[in-house]
C-alpha cells in the first residue's frame, strides 16, 4: 500500500508499478469514441509519453496504445496509486504550507471511490467530470503541492500541471483553467478528439476545481428546488402525499432520493445502472429498490395515500416509468404524479449520459462502443418518447421542469415536442428550474455556499453547523425582508435535517444556501472559532460553480436573463479574476459544466480559513465580491429582486457603487422607433 509520503515524491519510475489495468468490481467510464486518424493516434501517444523519460517510453507505449484503442483515452492505469484514496486529516499531508495540504485533501476527496463516479478514470461526477486527464498528472500535482511555498503558485492547464511559478503570499496558491478552447472549435466532436489527445479536459464544475463534497451539495439544492416547486406549482408548504418522479442515481443525481425524503414527498427515481442503485441504497440514501413497474406503482399509491415520505429506485429506463404513468392515467383516469424532472447526464447524451429505452443497459454500452452512430439515433428516438409521455401527463396537471442537465435542449435537437410558441431560444415548453424556481433566489444573493473541516473530525462539523445556525438566527432577529427570512428558515431547517440524515460522504463538509451577508458572517465566525481552538484545524470555504455569480449558462444559471446577454460570459470570467486578487487560495475557470461542453463558462474558488486575521480579511473581501458581482449583473438585466438586493448592499457599504438601470416606462416609444 502506497503512503502519502510516497505519493508526494513524484512519478514512481524506478521501479515502475505493476500494470493491473482496469480494476474489477468498481464502475468504469463508458468507452469514448474520438475517431482519431492514424496521425492523431501517434500524437496522443507522443503527448502521453512526454511525462516519462526515454528509457521507459518503449515499455509504456504499447499499453498506452491499447488503452487508447479499448477505451478511447489514455488514463495510464499502471499509475493508478495503490492507496486508500480519501480525504486524510490535513496534518497527515507532508507539505510546507497548510494551503497546499488543504488542496491535496480536496483532490483526494474528489477521487475517493465513495464519492467519485468512475474513480479509476478520474471522473468525479456527471459521467465525464474529470479531476485530471491521466494518473501521471495526479502524481506530479501532489509532488508540486508538497514542495510549494507561500511564494509560489501552481498553474494548471486542463489537468496538466504547467509548473510552480514565483508569486507572493497574497496571490492564489493554485490557478486552474479547464477546457479553455477557442470558441469556434468548442464543439463536442472537437472535444472528444482533444481529450483523447490529452490537451484539454472537461472539469464539469467542482470536479476539475477540486471542490466537490459528494452528493450532499445537490441534495440541498434539490431539497430547496422541490420545496419551492411545491410552493409555486402546488401552492403547498407541506409536500406529504405529493409524488415527484425523476431519473438518475449516479453522480450528482444520486442526491434526488435523499432530497425527496427530506422534502417529505414520495420520490420515484429511475436508474438503468444497477451499481448506482446499490451504491445509494448501501449509503442509506435510497430506501427501496425494485425492477418491477407493477410493484413501483403499488408502492407509489400506498405511500401517496398514507402520506409517507418514500424514496423508491426503479431499476429500469425512465421512459418505461413515464409511459407506465401515462397508461395508469389512460386506464384509471388517475394522475399519479405531481412534480417531475430529469437528471440523466443529458449534457453528454451520446457517450453514456443517457441510455435509450429500446435497449437494456449492457446492450446499450455495447452498441455505444461498436456503433456510436446507431446509438445516437436510438437516443434521439428515446428522447422523443420520453417527452411525449411527459407532455401527456403535464396536459393533465403535472408540473415538469428542466433540471439544467440539457434535457430539453437535447430533446429539441432530437425533434421532440418541447417548443414554446413565441419564445426566444433559451425558453422551452417547460421552464428550467432557474427560470421558475431558483432564479429569484440567486437574485437575492442566495447560492450554494459550503465548507470542509480539514481535521476530518465530525465534531468540528457539528461545531460549524451550530455556528451557521446561530448566524442565520441572529440575522433574522435583527430584521430581514420576508423573502430573505424564508430562505434563512429553509436553511436552518436544512442544517438540522442534515445532521439527522447522515449526509456526509467523503470529507466532513456542509453546504447551505446563503446570501452575501450570511456567507461573510459565517466565514468570520468559523475563522474566529479556529483561532479560539473551538475548531481543531483549518476550514476550506468554497461553493458550487452553480451560483449567483459563478456561471454563465443560457439554458440554466442565466436562463432568466432576458436582456439578450444570456449568451455572454463576462460575469463568470470577471468572478474568476476578481476572486483571485481578493483573497482566494485557489481559483478555477471552466468551459462546460452542467449543460455541457461549449454551452457554459463557469468558475469557482477555494479559500482556507486558518484562524488568522489575514484569513478573516480575505474572506470579507472575496466573499462580498463573489456574490455582489452576480447580483449587480442580474440587477442590470432588470430583475426586481436583484435591484432591491444591490441597493441594500450599497446602503450598507459606502465603497460599493453599482450602475442601476432605468426602466423604460413607455413601451410605445420603442414601437414607434422600430416602425420609423
Amino acid at each position: 500500500m502506497t503512503s502519502l509520503k510516497e505519493i508526494c515524491r513524484g512519478l514512481p519510475l524506478n521501479p515502475l508499478p505493476e500494470n493491473k489495468g482496469r480494476r474489477k468490481g468498481i464502475p468504469h467510464a463508458p468507452v469514448r469514441t474520438p475517431n482519431l486518424t492514424a496521425r492523431e493516434k501517434k500524437l496522443a501517444l507522443r503527448n502521453a509519453l512526454r511525462y516519462f523519460p526515454p528509457e521507459i517510453q518503449k515499455k509504456l507505449v504499447l499499453e498506452f496504445a491499447e488503452e487508447l484503442r479499448l477505451y478511447g483515452h489514455i488514463y495510464m492505469y499502471r499509475f493508478c496509486p495503490d492507496i486508500e484514496m480519501r480525504a486524510y486529516p490535513i496534518g497527515e499531508y507532508p507539505c510546507k504550507t497548510k494551503s497546499a495540504a488543504a488542496i491535496m485533501l480536496m483532490i483526494m476527496n474528489n477521487l475517493d471511490p465513495s464519492v467519485a463516479q468512475f474513480p479509476q478514470e478520474l471522473v468525479t461526477y456527471g459521467g465525464n467530470g474529470q479531476v485530471f486527464s491521466n494518473w501521471a498528472q495526479f502524481w506530479l500535482v501532489m509532488h508540486y503541492l508538497s514542495e510549494m511555498t507561500e511564494e509560489q503558485t501552481l498553474v494548471m492547464y486542463s489537468g496538466h500541471p504547467l509548473g510552480l511559478f514565483p508569486s507572493h503570499q497574497h496571490a492564489p496558491r493554485l490557478i486552474i483553467t479547464n477546457g479553455m478552447v477557442i470558441p469556434n472549435y468548442s464543439s463536442r466532436d472537437e472535444y472528444e478528439k482533444m481529450f483523447a489527445l490529452g490537451v484539454t479536459m472537461y472539469g464539469q464544475m467542482t470536479a476539475g476545481s477540486y471542490c466537490y463534497i459528494g452528493p450532499q451539495g445537490i441534495v440541498h439544492g434539490t431539497v430547496l428546488t422541490v420545496l419551492n416547486a411545491g410552493r409555486r406549482y402546488l401552492k403547498a408548504e407541506d409536500l406529504s402525499g405529493k409524488v415527484f418522479v425523476t431519473s438518475g442515481l449516479g453522480g450528482m443525481s444520486g442526491a434526488q432520493a435523499k432530497a425527496a425524503v427530506i422534502a417529505g414527498c414520495v420520490g420515484i427515481i429511475a436508474e438503468v445502472d444497477e451499481a448506482a442503485l446499490l451504491k445509494r441504497h448501501k449509503q442509506g440514501w435510497l430506501m427501496e429498490i425494485s425492477n418491477n413497474l407493477d410493484h413501483c406503482i403499488a408502492r407509489l399509491r400506498e405511500a401517496r395515500k398514507k402520506k409517507i415520505a418514500l424514496s423508491l429506485g426503479y431499476h429500469g429506463n425512465v421512459v418505461d416509468l413515464w409511459e407506465r404513468l401515462v397508461h395508469e392515467l389512460d386506464t384509471t383516469g388517475e394522475l399519479l404524479v405531481d412534480l417531475g424532472s430529469d437528471q440523466t447526464s443529458c449534457h453528454n447524451p451520446f457517450n453514456g449520459g443517457y441510455y435509450p429505452v429500446q435497449l437494456g443497459f449492457e446492450e446499450g454500452k455495447q452498441l455505444l462502443s461498436s456503433n456510436p452512430g446507431k446509438f445516437r439515433t436510438l437516443v434521439q428516438e428515446s428522447l422523443k418518447r420520453h417527452v411525449a409521455a411527459i407532455n401527456k401527463l403535464a396536459d393533465k396537471g403535472m408540473f415538469f421542469w428542466d433540471y439544467g442537465n440539457a434535457f430539453l435542449l437535447e430533446a429539441q435537437r432530437a425533434g421532440a415536442d418541447v417548443a414554446k410558441k413565441g419564445a426566444d431560444k433559451t425558453e422551452f415548453r417547460y421552464p428550467s428550474y432557474v427560470q421558475h424556481i431558483m432564479g429569484d433566489i440567486f437574485s437575492l444573493g442566495f447560492g450554494p455556499f459550503r465548507w470542509v473541516c480539514t481535521s476530518g473530525d465530525p465534531q468540528d462539523l457539528a461545531t460549524t453547523d451550530s455556528i451557521a445556525m446561530s448566524v442565520l438566527e441572529d440575522s433574522i432577529r435583527q430584521g430581514v425582508s420576508t423573502s430573505v427570512k424564508q430562505q434563512y428558515h429553509d436553511n436552518i431547517r436544512w442544517i438540522r435535517e442534515a445532521g439527522r440524515h447522515s449526509l456526509v460522504v467523503g470529507s466532513q463538509a456542509r453546504i447551505l444556501y446563503s446570501d452575501q451577508k450570511g456567507r461573510v458572517s459565517i466565514a468570520v465566525a468559523i475563522n474566529r472559532a479556529i483561532s479560539e481552538g473551538k475548531i481543531k484545524a483549518p476550514v476550506v470555504l468554497s461553493r458550487d460553480h452553480h451560483d449567483v455569480s459563478g456561471t454563465d449558462s443560457p439554458f440554466r444559471e442565466t436562463s432568466n436573463i432576458y436582456d439578450g446577454s444570456a449568451f455572454c460570459a463576462d460575469m463568470a470570467v470577471q468572478n474568476f479574476v476578481g476572486d483571485s486578487f481578493r483573497g482566494a487560495t485557489w481559483v478555477a475557470l471552466h468551459n462546460g459544466g452542467g449543460v455541457g461542453w461549449g454551452e457554459v463558462i463557469n468558475g469557482g474558488f477555494g479559500l482556507v480559513l486558518d484562524g488568522s486575521k489575514d484569513a478573516e480579511e480575505r474572506a470579507k473581501m472575496m466573499l462580498s465580491w463573489d456574490v455582489s458581482n452576480g447580483v449587480a449583473r442580474r440587477c442590470w438585466s432588470g430583475n426586481a429582486f436583484a435591484y432591491e438586493t444591490i441597493c441594500q448592499a450599497m446602503k450598507e457599504n459606502g465603497t460599493l457603487r453599482v450602475t442601476l438601470p432605468h426602466k423604460v416606462v413607455d413601451e410605445n416609444i420603442l414601437e414607434q422607433a422600430v416602425k420609423h
